[in-house]
């Protein structure tokens, strides 16, 4: 009796494994070695920035994941649609599923299927509403959205949110609601914080890119506007040549911190299960992985209100919708310790809906039914239905 070869995907739209870039890195580990431990061939292509192509391609095995090196000589966005369009020349010629992450590159999605490879997509947010973009950029992710939304046989929507806007481009049929995941934190070392000069419950964070849409600027004004007995940690780059930036350190009072980007995954995790309250501002996105994260650390949250967030984070939580809004909760987080006990309660349970194995398991059941027949299906696995009853239908 022959043995059906193992059910084979490639994941597109990442920087490559191992993670340590952000959420789309994080998820594509995750994902990778889940399937990889389940039987499965799994490829993950890598962009290496080169100043000189001397092997385009190259492959290599971590952890059982085949890691697809792909060198590009060029930089910034340049770069990334070079790498996206060879990483889907590459695709095309394989007998596999195709994960794609993101529509950023979605003009060469038409190559992949003409080929007659199997595509689903991850629209990630809608990323032609920040206004941090030019109207060029922006007019850029708008048409690429709608590429990915009619090149791709199915999409993946991160948020309930995320999934009523790509309804406005496909058929709710062709959508599956599938957030993304954290880990439970139920302790971290105190060591870290003596570098922030702060103390345990006795400051707020928060972390992300420092932009516009991501209010910064309100979180700062609104934590500045008096004396308190806290302090605020504000990890993110701020550049001296960039206006908005300028503005921000010029509103923070001295209990304001900026230690810049920080990836050391053990200090930022350290920052979020001692900080008082995590604060969340961002106004454009799904299921946003610093907000699930700060969930699975049982943090207090105060976040900007709209459907995003407030989603996310559940009713438990605080949100504000300008600067004065914003000073309210922090106050009434900072002097209110039983409020502050009922959002950390609130947040361990809300986490529960963003478990790791449910959502792999969830892809994986989608991946099988959008990838048949090319995806063999093996007889211990047929059972598989959490998707059908939890997410949603998946139609080709």
């Amino acid at each position: 009796m022959t043995t059906p070869p193992a059910p084979a995907l490639l994941i597109l739209g990442t920087r490559g494994l191992p993670a340590d870039h952000g959420g789309f890195e994080t998820f594509a580990e995750r994902l990778a070695l889940f399937l990889v431990a389940r039987g499965w061939s799994v490829g993950v292509y890598c962009q290496d920035e080169v100043e000189t192509v001397t092997e385009r391609f190259r492959s290599e095995t971590w952890r059982g994941i085949e890691l697809i090196h792909v060198q590009v000589a060029t930089r910034g966005p340049k770069a990334t649609l070079d790498f996206d369009y060879r990483c889907v020349r590459h695709a095309a010629e394989r007998d596999a599923v195709s994960l794609v992450l993101g529509y950023n590159g979605a003009v060469f999605l038409p190559l992949l299927r003409l080929a007659g490879r199997r595509i689903i997509t991850n629209m990630d947010g809608i990323e032609w509403r920040r206004p941090k973009w030019s109207l060029p950029v922006r007019a850029w992710f708008w048409v690429n959205e709608w590429i990915a939304a009619w090149s791709s046989h199915h999409l993946v929507a991160d948020h309930p949110a995320i999934a009523d806007h790509v309804a406005t481009r496909r058929s709710r049929s062709a959508i599956s609601t599938i957030p993304y995941g954290g880990d439970p934190v139920t302790d971290a070392p105190r060591a870290p914080l003596a570098a922030f000069g702060v103390e345990p419950g006795r400051f707020l964070v928060s972390i992300c890119r420092i932009e516009p849409d991501n209010n910064i600027l309100t979180i700062v004004e609104a934590f500045s506007r008096k004396r308190r007995d806290a302090k605020l940690v504000v990890v993110g780059e701020l550049r001296d040549d960039n206006p908005y930036h300028r503005r921000i350190r010029a509103a923070a009072s001295a209990d304001v911190v900026f230690p810049g980007a920080i990836y050391e995954a053990g200090i930022v995790g350290a920052l979020r299960f001692h900080a008082r309250a995590y604060l969340h501002g961002h106004t454009v996105g799904g299921t946003n992985p610093s907000l699930v994260e700060a969930l699975w650390a049982g943090s207090a949250i105060i976040a900007h209100d709209n459907p995003f967030n407030s989603v996310t984070a559940g009713a438990d939580q605080s949100y504000f919708r300008d600067a004065d809004g914003c000073e309210a909760e922090i106050t009434r987080l900072l002097d209110d310790d039983a409020a502050l006990d009922r959002a950390r309660a609130g947040a361990r349970r809300q986490a529960l809906n963003f478990t790791w194995t449910d959502i792999l398991e969830a892809y994986e059941t989608m991946i099988r039914q959008v990838g048949a027949p090319h995806v063999p299906v093996r007889s211990a696995e047929v059972a598989a239905a959490r998707l059908g009853s939890g997410a949603s239908r998946t139609s080709v």
